[in-house]
């Protein structure tokens, strides 16, 4: 039950957690939608090469977006393994970005850039940039927090895995001074090499079930802890190492300790063969998890990527529902995101939308001499809590139906306190049918002048229908607990909102 006197509750229809039962319907996704002026940040400097993992905030006082994203210097840089800096743009409206020049890390023909921060330089690349902005830090020189992948120490000591930086504006960052803080694993440009032993120091980056080199960086508001989701080596049919990726979690009450790794899911039999995780950024929304995997197939164009949502409800077990349907496909074309995309843990919600962001190129992401001559960061949304929709089936004629019936069907939530609850809306598409909503008692029955019958007829699209009836309020319901049972015909609903 949603907590008494609830001001603004919204109940997702993301999974049947809040659903007693469903009939006559089916679940969908809600497909992407692209900007139609992508992107929203273009290639316009040598060091902006295949633009790829990114972060994007949007202060909810100002509205000012920071976008913080990855390029490729190529030979501009001093060491070779410096060579993907970070780079910094802003905007006012989410579309229209400025990229500030700094003196910061100048670069071979470039004193002044928008970098904002190199590599260490070790034996292998520094990658990601991914930022999570604390609004009330206990530390002002710490708001902004970074994770991403680079290599620490000399000679033996170097070792790959997560570094942290930190930051009083998301321009001037420092790094952690120990690194690194988990240990990740690195085969040395070796195929598929054997799993070691424990006892084996030969190779010691040779780490089984450790993360890789996307590092996703959240809060996580329900745990109240600092989450990374990242992709997971796991071992191949032979048992040796570097076959595919998988979902992996760490944690962090203080964004430096971080506990061990956590295996979470794996690509399974409905998969194509060449098909794995690449990265696999989370966001916490509205009592979910969700993700939008990257699907990397190895088989095609030098390892395209494509874009899955995954759904969970506490961060660790998840489903797929819709596996095998891309909510964003690669572009048609010669366009900057017809290889591969990036998307990361920070959609901007805004009042009638959600806007993801993301890195691309016109490339393969396995194969670094074919990443494609074009690049950029692209924008997509979906309206507004619309991540997935319940709609009719097409055709229900099971023999238990006095008669067939063509796009209809009910959601039959479970019980809802309602005491106090002013206004109830509905997330809903009944622009070609119609939706009513009628209240039932705990144990089923119908409540008398809040049937089916009763109920205003909702049609249209609109992300905030008001469920009202013809003679009653809610002022006149009796306080307590009720179920709402949602009848679609030819419709789609999305969420519910308690007022």
């Amino acid at each position: 039950m949603a907590p008494n006197g609830s001001s603004d509750h919204t109940i997702l229809l993301a999974d049947d957690t809040p659903i007693l039962y469903r009939s006559g319907t089916e679940r969908i996704v809600t497909q992407l939608k692209r900007y139609p002026d992508n992107p929203v940040i273009s290639q316009d400097h040598p060091w902006e090469i295949a633009i790829g993992w990114s972060s994007i905030y949007r202060n909810p006082e100002t509205g000012k977006y920071q976008l913080w994203y990855q390029g490729y210097a190529k030979d501009q840089v001093t060491k070779r393994t410096q060579d993907h800096p970070v780079c910094y743009a802003e905007s006012d409206d989410g579309i229209h970005f400025e990229k500030p020049m700094f003196d910061l890390f100048p670069i071979k023909g470039s004193p002044r850039n928008n970098i904002v921060m190199l590599g260490n330089g070790g034996y292998s690349y520094r990658y990601g940039c991914w930022v999570v902005v604390d609004p009330h830090p206990v530390d002002t020189s710490r708001r902004y927090k970074m994770s991403y992948f680079d290599f620490s120490g000399e000679g033996e000591d170097e070792n790959p895995g997560l570094h942290v930086a930190f930051s009083p504006d998301g321009i001037h960052w420092t790094k952690h001074p120990k690194a690194p803080l988990s240990l990740m694993g690195h085969g040395r440009g070796s195929n598929a090499p054997t799993l070691p032993f424990s006892d084996d120091a030969s190779n010691h980056w040779l780490r089984p079930l450790t993360a890789s080199d996307a590092v996703d960086c959240i809060y996580d508001p329900i745990q109240k802890v600092y989450a990374i989701y990242g992709k997971m080596w796991i071992d191949g049919p032979d048992g040796n190492m570097y076959w595919k990726h998988g979902m992996g979690r760490i944690e962090s009450k203080d964004f430096i300790n971080w506990s061990q790794p956590e295996l979470l899911m794996a690509p399974d039999d409905k998969d194509p063969p060449s098909v794995e995780f690449h990265a696999v950024p989370v966001f916490q929304y509205q009592g979910y998890y969700f993700s939008l995997l990257q699907i990397l197939n190895r088989a095609t164009g030098g390892g395209v990527i494509d874009l899955e949502l995954a759904i969970s409800k506490n961060g660790k077990s998840w489903q797929r529902p819709f596996q095998n349907q891309f909510v964003l496909e690669r572009g048609k074309g010669d366009v900057f995101d017809s290889g591969s995309i990036f998307t990361n843990a920070s959609p901007v919600i805004l009042n009638d939308e959600i806007r993801f962001y993301y890195g691309a190129y016109s490339g393969g992401a396995t194969n670094p001499a074919g990443r494609g001559k074009l690049t950029g960061i692209g924008m997509a949304s979906i309206p507004k809590d619309r991540f997935t929709g319940i709609r009719p089936l097409p055709l229900s004629d099971q023999p238990t139906l006095r008669q067939p019936l063509e796009h209809r069907g009910q959601i039959t939530l479970k019980p809802i306190d309602l005491t106090k609850i002013q206004t109830i809306t509905l997330n809903a598409d009944a622009s070609e049918g119609r939706i009513q909503v009628e209240l039932l008692d705990t144990s089923g029955y119908r409540v008398r002048g809040y049937s089916q019958d009763d109920a205003i007829v909702l049609s249209g699209d609109s992300l905030h229908h008001s469920i009202r009836w013809k003679n009653h309020t809610l002022n006149n319901l009796p306080e307590g607990a009720y179920m709402l049972r949602i009848h679609l015909d030819h419709a789609t609903a999305y969420a519910i909102t308690l007022r």
